[in-house]
């Protein structure tokens, strides 16, 4: 790649420079000369983004034609990097499930006593059990998942793309089933008694959740979630099914475990490893293009030179600027909920989880979903009354600004708020998209907390700041100085005054 691009330099400036005098001399009218619109030529020089471009006659000269190389490869590396995410998030859950144990299809990670904030997984909440585990269909061929009643979640490809729901929303109606993932392009016989899923990648993450019995106290209706999860939930391959291998269940609780996308020069060389692995058609033309065109192609080491590695470590950085500013100030009307006066948003833009709009993909709203959150199933962007769960996001204060972790907010729920199981607040870290890591192991209030004081109207002030408000103890989630947070407030069983926003949360306010 360094010598075609030098040699395109030199060949072009010793054409330019070999030219000069002509360039200087009005071309003669000729026989079969005819007005030339303005706008198809170039001029002998033009002021652009990215410097002045000269021309000899329509000719790049030498800087010109390296400055439009640099831009082309910079451009590309950034349109890379943000349409990407997606699936490096799929690889990052993979690689971080595998760093704790969990490195084979049979091995399940399990949050035993829910998830606090040394887990750093995108928005991940404190109030429900996850079991998650990733199929490796290259190795183990069609494979079963047994799923036990009571259970709610999804399988998504490689891609981050919806395959099927599991449990409540799936075709098992939450009494759990036997499901069979297909390998891609599978021509083998498919037995009866499954529900099967055909996958496009080869790597398919499996993502369970279970939910904690509210006719329990909470010491007991977690250890029962687990027991459920453990006793009956199993995962091997189809061809083993007369003597299965053991289902292994890794505990998380309380470790550290990494999932996040990296946002440096390394993000390009993981997402290289990611392709090896998947089939020839996991990525489109286009997609295939892009990458070849920054040196990422499958079946060939990734090895750029000194200047494109500078060119990719721009890009990284463009391309995280860029992707920030689209998750924590997004400028598309269908993140919103309240209107643009108010800084609640939603995950989904317009509620769509395939990320279309009119037809074509709303590259921002991907965006900012995959850089912030994980789980893809349209089950996420319905809301039925006493259903189900919602999600709304906020990290900004009422004047738009960023919430300052030295500073005190305050956020009022109104009385009765629309939830007919529980709500919750919780706070994550601007910088991870993970649980804000506080000496509060679970940063999070609501319904469920104890000791949290409602106002005589039954309305509730949470307050957040680095240290608690006097007598608002109850009500108080830590911040940092220094850093910023933001938070998600989770209804679940959201009722109808949330869905036709006759109920709605206040703008976190800041006190002092």
């Amino acid at each position: 790649m360094k010598s075609l691009h030098l040699s395109l330099i030199l060949g072009t400036t010793l054409l330019v420079s070999g030219a000069t005098t002509a360039a200087a001399v009005d071309a003669p009218k000729m026989k079969m000369t005819t007005d030339i619109p303005a706008g198809l030529t170039a001029p002998d020089s033009v002021e652009t983004s990215i410097g002045t471009m000269k021309f000899f006659d329509g000719v790049p000269d030498g800087a010109s034609v390296a400055a439009s190389y640099d831009f082309l490869d910079r451009s590309r590396a950034v349109n890379v990097f943000i349409n990407s995410i997606p699936m490096m998030s799929a690889y990052m859950l993979r690689e971080g499930q595998a760093s704790i144990g969990a490195d084979a299809s049979n091995k399940i990670a399990i949050w035993d006593n829910l998830m606090d904030s040394k887990t750093l997984l995108l928005t991940g909440n404190t109030s429900t059990m996850y079991a998650v585990g990733f199929l490796d269909l290259a190795k183990d061929g069609p494979t079963v998942i047994d799923l036990p009643p009571g259970m709610l979640g999804v399988l998504d490809d490689m891609a981050f793309r919806y395959m099927t729901d599991l449990g409540v929303a799936g075709p098992d109606k939450g009494k759990g089933g036997k499901f069979l993932v297909l390998p891609p392009d599978f021509k083998g016989e498919v037995p009866d008694g499954y529900f099967v899923v055909p996958s496009k990648t080869n790597g398919v993450w499996v993502f369970t959740r279970g939910y904690l019995d509210k006719s329990l106290p909470l010491d007991k209706a977690i250890p029962a979630a687990s027991k459920n999860i453990r006793d009956n939930m199993r995962v091997y391959p189809l061809a083993s099914q007369d003597n299965p291998p053991a289902t292994e269940f890794i505990n998380v609780s309380g470790k550290v475990m990494n999932t996040i996308v990296p946002n440096d020069y390394s993000f390009f060389e993981k997402l290289h490893q990611l392709i090896q692995g998947e089939p020839d058609d996991y990525l489109g033309p286009e997609a295939k293009g892009m990458m070849a065109a920054i040196g990422i192609v499958k079946g060939q080491p990734f090895a750029p030179d000194e200047r494109m590695k500078k060119i990719l470590t721009d890009a990284a950085a463009i391309g995280n600027t860029a992707v920030r500013a689209i998750s924590y100030f997004p400028r598309d009307p269908g993140n919103q909920i309240y209107g643009k006066e108010s800084a609640w948003i939603m995950a989904y833009a317009n509620k769509d989880t395939a990320f279309l709009k009119d037809g074509a993909y709303n590259l921002e709203a991907r965006a900012l979903f995959h850089f912030g959150y994980i789980v893809v199933s349209p089950a996420m962007a319905v809301t039925v009354a006493g259903k189900g769960s919602d999600y709304a996001l906020i990290a900004a204060d009422s004047k738009k600004k960023a919430l300052d972790g030295s500073k005190t907010y305050k956020l009022t729920m109104p009385p009765n708020v629309p939830a007919k199981d529980f709500w919750a607040l919780t706070m994550y870290d601007t910088q991870t998209r993970s649980q804000l890591q506080t000496d509060q192991q679970f940063p999070t209030l609501g319904s469920q907390t104890e000791g949290i004081d409602t106002n005589a109207d039954g309305s509730y002030d949470i307050y957040f700041a680095p240290k608690p408000p006097k007598g608002k103890e109850g009500n108080w989630l830590q911040t940092i100085p220094g850093k910023s947070w933001w938070l998600a407030l989770r209804l679940y069983g959201p009722e109808q005054p949330w869905i036709d926003q006759s109920w709605r949360p206040g703008e976190i306010e800041l006190v002092k």
